[in-house]
């Protein structure tokens, strides 16, 4: 089953697609899809009503209601990404395999919908593209004692674009990643939240990107150099990790930073689309701020 939020902006609501396509309303069981909702076993509160059949059909967008897809989970407290997760991409920038995972963060009101316009930045000439796998926190994680515990702290999994501008990122003064990662919509999730326990083995997924019609990224979580339990039980080593955070877990090769001379970067017009196995599928129309 796929959690996911329908409606305008600031106006989703909460509904959960079951294994057959069709919609229903959660609104009797949540106002959201957020931290609260997920820490209080809400997904098998959710399956629940399905089942036993007190959850109301609602109409597909499909069928032309027209309903925007927002991202499957309230604005998060907090987007922590970890960065040259992917031996293939840290080849492509150059940069040597990370001892430990890289972390930086990302302002949490830049997520958006799957669906919804990137805007390039003003005065950007290098916004990129970076397909990910994105994890949901359902439980609190905090000072966990082995990689073994986090993967029962996971909600479940989304596909994440964390666009980038990297000439903000890598060559404005101040030597932190985050200017080039906080810049309003650029980080597209969605179209849904699929459950954990759905998601047999997370370090088996394909995941790929185009721009324009044309592959920029195909790769499989299967080269991640940390996996998802290791990133989640370092971070919580950190910080404290609540229901509803996201965690962006790095992009593999493709991306335009690693291309030939002149890199394509992203211009207004152009249209982004990245998949995951059993995640859905992401498509962006890129616009100027």
């Amino acid at each position: 089953m796929h959690l996911m939020r329908l409606g305008g902006i600031g106006e989703e609501k909460p509904v959960i697609r079951a294994d057959d396509g069709t919609l229903y309303d959660l609104s009797g069981l949540t106002g959201d899809i957020d931290g609260a909702f997920l820490a209080g076993d809400g997904i098998a509160r959710a399956a629940d009503a399905i089942a036993s059949g007190s959850a109301q059909r609602v109409d597909d967008p499909a069928d032309g209601t027209g309903l925007r897809v927002g991202a499957p989970v309230a604005q998060p407290g907090k987007v922590v990404c970890i960065g040259l997760n992917y031996r293939e991409h840290a080849a492509e920038s150059g940069a040597a395999i990370p001892g430990e995972p890289v972390v930086f963060m990302k302002a949490p009101d830049c997520v958006v919908g799957p669906y919804d316009e990137v805007l390039v930045p003003r005065k950007s000439t290098k916004t990129d593209w970076e397909v990910e796998l994105a994890i949901v926190i359902g439980r609190t994680a905090r000072y966990l004692d082995s990689p073994g515990q986090a993967l029962g702290h996971i909600a479940g999994y989304a596909i994440s674009n964390d666009v980038s501008e990297r000439e903000f990122q890598l060559e404005r003064p101040g030597g932190q990643w985050d200017k080039g990662k906080s810049c309003e919509t650029f980080n597209p999730l969605g179209p849904w939240l699929r459950p954990a326990s759905e998601i047999p083995d997370p370090q088996d997924l394909a995941l790929r990107l185009w721009v324009n019609g044309e592959l920029k990224q195909d790769s499989s979580t299967k080269d991640m150099i940390f996996p998802v339990a290791e990133i989640v039980y370092s971070l919580s080593q950190y910080m404290v990790l609540r229901p509803g955070d996201v965690i962006n877990t790095g992009t593999p090769q493709g991306v335009a930073l690693g291309q030939p001379e002149p890199k394509p970067y992203l211009r207004q017009g152009d249209v982004v689309e990245l998949e995951i196995e059993g995640l859905g599928r992401q498509r962006q129309t890129v616009g100027q701020a």
